[in-house]
């Protein structure tokens, strides 16, 4: 019997993008970085931990590049940044807090960043991409939710913030 495709999933059969996917307790943590570049260290460091990351340099690189190209601080003390590579299995991310902030990120609203969204994801994934862009974004947007996240002081209290109400 040929199997009949699954006529909920019109994304040509991208699975949903949720936190739940692709963050992990142990990818969420308290920056002890003092600059946008060590802070950016820190995350990939976490990142190439995942199975789902081949190539911990080159994802370093490549962080390093995108930054170059136009800082990924896209105002209200939050920076995203975030990569495609053919060596990244599937979407992941780790989450960064710097309590100090970041004076020097470079954000478009010249604030410090304090919260960091690394994104890392396969180049055929440029959907699911968008959508973990946009699924941050709308998180951040929310000033009770971004106050709640700036305001943790635990790698813990961190994660269970942004997994709260997972349906944002």
């Amino acid at each position: 019997m040929k199997e009949q495709p699954d006529l909920l999933r019109l994304d040509g059969g991208s699975r949903a993008v949720t936190f739940a996917r692709v963050l992990a307790p142990e990818r969420v943590v308290i920056l002890e970085a003092q600059s946008k570049r060590e802070a950016l260290s820190e995350l990939v460091s976490i990142l190439a931990t995942a199975t789902e990351i081949s190539n911990g340099e080159e994802l370093a690189a490549a962080m390093v590049a995108r930054e170059e190209l136009m800082s990924t601080g896209i105002g209200l003390h939050v920076g995203v940044p975030h990569v495609r590579l053919d060596s990244i299995s599937d979407i992941v991310m780790a989450v960064g807090l710097a309590p100090h902030g970041l004076p020097d990120y470079e954000s478009i609203d010249g604030l410090p960043v304090y919260l960091v969204f690394a994104i890392a994801a396969n180049v055929s994934q440029h959907k699911e991409y968008i959508q973990l862009l946009a699924r941050v974004s709308h998180l951040v947007k929310d000033a009770a939710r971004r106050q709640q996240l700036l305001s943790t002081r635990t790698a813990d209290d961190l994660y269970t913030g942004i997994m709260i109400d997972e349906d944002i």
